[in-house]
């Protein structure tokens, strides 16, 4: 739990750290989104890959190896005097959360019995990745304005060191499974999820119709097939396929990608509208955000009780309309431009949602796998997570550029514009994970 949760700050104090480590280190505003793509290509890339090589190598030891790699690079980034340094180190945290995401929910996996006491445990990994989110954007505006964007990297490495000097005290190691590491599985899969991701985030810059955009996803789409083929024919597969026999995984799977889309294109037009139409600082705008996390909190924790009186599914549907609610009001109140009722109001809704709604697609995801591919089935998890929000914020630009291409100006008006219809695209994107829940879930 502390592991993940020291992923999910250290992205969140990025996002408020990202103006001050431009100035700093004479960043271009092209280069600076490197700071973040580095960071996701390698995290979406690398996953399958890391993920694997907890059911094969030992997820214990695949996690103290990516705790290792995270605690290091976070060290470099933090000393970093110059732009392209800071990219390579963030590339390779990148390759280290790959590493240790989906070995903190496997951990999970393996050590709790299927049953109330796994999805107890897996919902309070989903609380606890809710309420660090927005303590991540309040300690990103504190540590950026009062003492320095080093400062928000530096502090992973003495918990770093910490986690691993206690994990092999307190977590019990995983078998290990007699296969060999399908390393072509391993190059067609990085292939294909970094065309993926990086498709996706060129789309976000340049749109979907860009020659180079197309390129990406053609490249994805062929490597894809390649690694499915192999897949099917190999003893040891790196993904095994049969982890997309059961209808409620594959819910799961898109469901995720939908929902963290949605989520993604929340936090991304939000966080502008606090700030560039409210002008609130970052340190405001990350307090402005708590309440929505609160509730996040409260109704990941509120899930397991609420399965086992409603079931997984009914509660998953139900949490899935409470959020579309907030995106879609929070479509109207930001062409409003109403704080109280026309804002926050429906960030409390689609943060009271979002917690319950993520523990579950969590249980869901990693539900009736067998002990040699929890790993596996983990990472996929971890991609449907990753591609979605990549997938998420490149649709949602696409809908406030759309919305906005008619006009010359670049007055107030229509950036709200813009914004509302980003937020009802996030609402669409939500109506379409509830279809997908509701028809991978009948009997």
């Amino acid at each position: 739990m502390a592991s993940y949760s020291m992923l999910v700050i250290d992205n969140s104090i990025v996002i408020t750290g990202l103006p001050t480590i431009q100035s700093q280190l004479a960043f271009t505003p092209e280069k600076l989104s490197w700071v973040q793509n580095a960071y996701m290509l390698c995290f979406g890339g690398f996953m399958l890959l890391g993920a694997r090589a907890g059911d094969i190598f030992g997820s214990l030891k695949v996690f103290l190896f990516g705790l290792l790699v995270f605690t290091c690079s976070s060290l470099i980034i933090s000393l970093s005097n110059s732009a392209n340094l800071l990219i390579v180190a963030r590339a390779i945290q990148g390759l280290g959360a790959a590493v240790l995401s989906p070995a903190t929910l496997t951990l999970l996996t393996k050590n709790f019995s299927e049953g109330a006491e796994r999805n107890r445990a897996i919902s309070w990994y989903g609380a606890i990745g809710g309420i660090t989110a927005s303590l991540g954007l309040v300690a990103g505006g504190i540590i950026a304005n009062f003492i320095s964007w080093r400062a928000g990297f530096f502090i992973n490495v003495p918990i770093g060191l910490y986690l691993m000097l206690m994990a092999p005290k307190y977590i019990t190691e995983t078998d290990r499974h007699n296969s060999k590491l399908d390393m072509s599985g391993a190059v067609l899969s990085t292939i294909s999820m970094i065309c993926l991701v990086y498709g996706l985030i060129n789309a976000a810059e340049s749109g979907f119709n860009n020659i180079y955009t197309g390129g990406l996803f053609f490249i994805f789409v062929v490597s894809l097939l390649l690694f499915i083929q192999l897949e099917r024919k190999i003893e040891s597969p790196l993904l095994p396929l049969r982890i997309f026999s059961s209808k409620e995984r594959n819910g799961a799977y898109i469901a995720r990608v939908l929902f963290t889309g949605s989520a993604m294109g929340f936090f991304f037009y939000t966080t502008q509208y606090l700030q560039s139409v409210l002008h609130m600082n970052a340190f405001q705008a990350g307090i402005a955000f708590f309440p929505s996390m609160i509730v996040n909190f409260l109704g990941a924790l509120l899930a397991p009780r609420l399965s086992k009186r409603f079931g997984n599914a009914t509660v998953l549907l139900g949490t899935i309309v409470i959020s579309f609610i907030g995106m879609l009001l929070l479509g109207f109140g930001m062409a409003t431009s109403s704080f109280w009722l026309g804002i926050m109001v429906p960030m409390i809704l689609v943060g009271s949602g979002m917690g319950a709604s993520m523990a579950l697609l969590t249980v869901f995801g990693v539900s009736k796998v067998s002990h040699q591919d929890a790993g596996a089935a983990s990472g996929v998890v971890g991609v449907a997570h990753q591609v979605g929000g990549a997938f998420g914020i490149a649709l949602l630009v696409l809908v406030n550029s759309l919305s906005t291409h008619a006009s010359v100006t670049e007055s107030v008006s229509i950036q709200l514009q813009g914004m509302s219809h980003a937020m009802f695209a996030g609402a669409v994107l939500l109506a379409i994970c509830f279809s997908a829940v509701f028809s991978l879930n009948r009997k």
